[in-house]
């Protein structure tokens, strides 16, 4: 099966978890954009989770395709997480959009991190 089948899917499921969590999460226009934060920190947990478990249990590349870059992929959202910002930008909430864009970097960096190190083993 080609390669690409696999993100296809994965992307697909991904992409409905994550409005899933955005339906649940919802929040006012120019308010913190909680349900997006919410999608990407776990996209990268996940992800971590995923690497953490590769390193001591290698997958297969379908696996990694359809869970890593697939599920992984359409779960999180850049283009959205980008639109907020401009969104909280313009209407005025300057600090607002500084705290997203530190939290959103900083939490997902310590989810990614903490996901490897929970299944790889803290060594």
């Amino acid at each position: 099966m080609p390669a690409w089948i696999f993100v296809f899917f994965g992307g697909g499921l991904g992409s409905v978890a994550r409005w899933f969590i955005a339906r649940c999460l919802t929040s006012q226009e120019g308010s913190f954009p909680i349900g997006t934060f919410v999608a990407n920190i776990l996209a990268c947990l996940i992800l971590g989770l995923l690497m953490g478990y590769h390193i001591k249990h290698p997958m297969a590349q379908q696996h990694r395709l359809l869970l890593m870059m697939g599920f992984c992929g359409g779960f999180s959202t850049f283009s959205t997480f980008s639109a907020e910002i401009m969104t909280l930008l313009k209407s005025g909430n300057h600090l607002l959009s500084l705290v997203y864009i530190g939290a959103s970097l900083v939490a997902g960096l310590i989810a990614i991190y903490f996901g490897i190190k929970l299944l790889s083993g803290f060594e």
